[in-house]
């Protein structure tokens, strides 16, 4: 199978070794994304509410450079360091994904990379033609 690998300088370079995306078929499989500003590779402040637009503007810049948006977006994992937090991260997820939504899983976990609060990963279907 061919693999493509998708890079954009508008969203944050990864932090490890992975790629921002890879395109494989007519699928997209978006690497987790958290809030770093991608001009200054530093993570948003503010908690959930501030880093969740930014995690979802990451995201929406990786499936552009793919050649996708958000509403080729087909399943999301999202990660939260509280899942109390899961209100605060869904008021910025329904400003950027919208019925129907892609099928999601949301899970807690003990830590993110560089102190991020939330995280998001997506597999998108690409357009035809």
């Amino acid at each position: 199978m061919i693999r493509d690998v998708v890079s954009t300088a508008a969203a944050p370079a990864p932090i490890g070794p992975y790629s921002q995306a890879v395109i494989a078929g007519d699928l997209v499989f978006v690497a987790g994304q958290i809030g770093l500003d991608p001009t200054t590779g530093k993570l948003v402040a503010g908690g959930v509410a501030a880093e969740a637009p930014r995690v979802l503007a990451n995201l929406v810049a990786v499936l552009a450079a793919a050649g996708c948006g958000p509403a080729d977006v087909v399943k999301t994992t999202v990660y939260l360091v509280d899942l109390a937090d899961g209100p605060a991260f869904g008021d910025a997820y329904t400003r950027t994904f919208h019925p129907p939504y892609p099928a999601r899983a949301t899970v807690q976990v003990a830590a993110l990379p560089a102190g991020a609060r939330v995280e998001v990963e997506a597999v998108a279907r690409r357009p035809a033609g």
